[in-house]
């Protein structure tokens, strides 16, 4: 069930629908939602990135801004890589500084996503929908369970499991596919 009024599981977006969000999203709300999908990261957590963060090809996110208490470090993708090389980002500081102190707020953020749904007519996307949509692609890409628990930070599997998008003529695919081997 996609996400209606808060409620529900963000959408899982296409690569068609990810670039469609991004050429109508502003810098920095692109930027954040970029970050948030090639590194399956939570809104929260890329908002409160500081420049000495990004090190190298790596992303770390420290352990008192992750839900978890845990700090995650991520390969930064090469489309990722590129984007990040072609924007002009502070050195010191917060990436996203905020307008008046400490970083961009996740609000802000999630209001120029709505904006940009409103807009293109996408229903039930969520900031969330850029790292549920990566995990879901991975999945579907064939990556395992742990591999993707390694890339999101979720200490239970069955949690990671149930946050996939699977829908039924996927499993009927699946289970048709074994048994017509």
């Amino acid at each position: 069930m996609p996400k209606v009024d808060r409620n529900g599981q963000a959408l899982v977006l296409t690569p068609t629908q990810l670039d469609e969000l991004w050429t109508e999203l502003k810098h920095p709300h692109r930027l954040i939602t970029q970050i948030c999908y090639y590194t399956a990261a939570r809104v929260g957590e890329v908002c409160s990135l500081q420049a000495q963060d990004v090190i190298g090809s790596e992303i770390i996110y420290r352990a008192r801004n992750t839900k978890t208490d845990t700090t995650r470090t991520i390969a930064i993708a090469r489309p990722l890589a590129q984007i990040l090389t072609s924007t002009s980002l502070p050195t010191t500081g917060y990436l996203f500084p905020g307008k008046y102190k400490g970083s961009i707020t996740t609000q802000s953020v999630d209001l120029a996503l709505r904006q940009a749904c409103d807009y293109l007519g996408f229903k039930g996307v969520s900031t969330h929908s850029f790292r549920r949509s990566l995990l879901t692609h991975l999945y579907r890409a064939g990556h395992s369970l742990r591999t993707l628990q390694q890339i999101s930070g979720h200490s239970d599997i069955g949690n990671l499991a149930r946050y996939l998008d699977c829908d039924r003529d996927e499993a009927t695919k699946a289970l048709m596919s074994f048994w017509n081997q």
